[in-house]
């Protein structure tokens, strides 16, 4: 069989596989879009049904085509997310490969370029960018054994309440996945637990304005570090319902039991952490800062928005608040299911190059590895805060595109010369 030779590989074709191909075209670099499943495959197959978007519709989009069918406002169900992405694949003609997997991924010896091999043969490129994103291997923690009876699934194997047996569950992980499906169990008639981990909490809307606006006109969305201890702190969001600020109180007084951080489990018995008043207050105290910080950008710039005091108002603390519960025999509880909303780690197994450190983890300047023609897109943090984000993704790929075309100029010149000379 003959070996398909092509400049640059895009692996994975979610958004920011597509988001590559766009800006990769438009820099006349000749690629291909490997996708093992469909285009966006995620948003389809490894979320919950009733999952929306947590940006409103005029945000979280590319700059070139706006969604149909929904008002810029509106927070998109995860389904029309996908079909979003295929159009838009569709309509750069992106040349995008379903149904392919790429099984590893090796440096040439002694010549330019790597050799890649899939599931449907070999090909051979010059550059490759792994756009898998950041959302590759979910990890659940090994704490509560198969032998303690329960259903355990992680927060990617979720779709609905009709999936959880009959009695209480607990969600493990108070982010935007994990407050999100305990907050549907719990309007699904669930009695519910919630283990509370440190968070950030924003507004979804202050004074007329999202969020993600608030971020944007703040400049919050350009930060290029994170803070001393925030690279990987949880944030409480939600677009569910149209969008509600997420209040840990209020799901309380709603019939939701809060705890802290799930430490241990032993016998029956699952152990919290007594950080859970902490946990909740470091999330007040995020709010309110963002809140101060809009407060002060209106004055500063004398902007039309309205007051909104009840922004600033909380519950009063609930019940287990004021007396945290630090251990639960699950089944005295009733708890027959466990829902584990605690991320994901990255997979890049089939990628054999001295591009990661001794964490596994990319070793890359704005996507940009330190091993020569690898390239990573949609990581956290990638160039700023917004980079994991779908216009954030978008952005980053222009970056690796205008890398790879001036490297593509650099080696004509090179191949050019060297024919000079030979000609000569």
């Amino acid at each position: 069989m003959p070996v398909e030779k092509i400049d640059t590989l895009v692996v994975g074709a979610g958004q920011a596989g597509v988001a590559m191909s766009e800006h990769l075209t438009k820099a006349g670099v000749p690629h291909l879009v490997l996708e093992r499943a469909r285009i966006a495959e995620r948003w389809r197959s490894e979320r919950w049904d009733s999952l929306v978007a947590n940006g409103p519709a005029w945000h979280d989009r590319f700059p070139g085509m706006e969604f149909q069918g929904d008002g810029p406002d509106d927070f998109v169900a995860k389904e029309k997310v996908a079909d979003y992405f295929v159009a838009y694949a569709d309509m750069i003609a992106a040349p995008i490969r379903c149904g392919v997997e790429v099984k590893e991924v090796r440096r040439h010896a002694g010549r330019p370029g790597f050799r890649v091999e899939t599931s449907e043969g070999v090909i051979e490129a010059n550059s490759v960018i792994a756009a898998t994103g950041p959302f590759q291997r979910p990890v659940t923690p090994a704490l509560v054994p198969e032998s303690a009876g329960l259903l355990q699934m992680h927060s990617n194997s979720y779709r609905n309440p009709e999936q959880l047996p009959a009695g209480a569950v607990l969600v493990v992980g108070a982010g935007s996945s994990g407050v999100q499906i305990a907050d549907e169990l719990l309007r699904a008639g669930k009695r519910v637990y919630l283990s509370v981990g440190p968070h950030d909490r924003p507004p979804r809307a202050y004074r007329g304005r999202d969020f993600c606006w608030w971020l944007g006109v703040l400049g919050k969305w350009d930060a290029e570090t994170p803070g001393p201890g925030t690279e990987h702190v949880t944030i409480a969001v939600s677009g569910a319902r149209g969008g509600q600020t997420v209040d840990f109180r209020r799901l309380a007084a709603e019939g939701m039991t809060l705890v802290g951080r799930t430490e241990s489990y032993k016998d029956g018995v699952i152990k919290f952490a007594p950080d859970l008043v902490e946990n909740v207050s470091r999330g007040d105290a995020n709010l309110m800062s963002l809140l101060d910080e809009a407060d002060a950008y209106v004055a500063r710039n004398g902007v039309d928005l309205p007051q909104e005091p009840e922004a600033r108002k909380l519950l009063p603390d609930p019940e287990c608040m004021t007396n945290p519960i630090l251990e639960l025999n699950l089944y005295d509880a009733g708890i027959t299911s466990i829902i584990w909303a605690t991320g994901y780690a990255v997979d890049y197994s089939w990628l054999k190059v001295d591009a990661f450190d001794d964490k596994g983890r990319p070793k890359h300047q704005r996507g940009v590895s330190a091993e020569p023609g690898i390239y990573f897109l949609g990581l956290p943090w990638q160039s700023r805060r917004g980079s994991s984000f779908i216009w954030g993704v978008w952005h980053d790929a222009k970056h690796l595109a205008d890398r790879i075309s001036t490297q593509r100029k650099y080696l004509a010149y090179h191949a050019a010369a060297k024919r000079q000379t030979e000609d000569a």
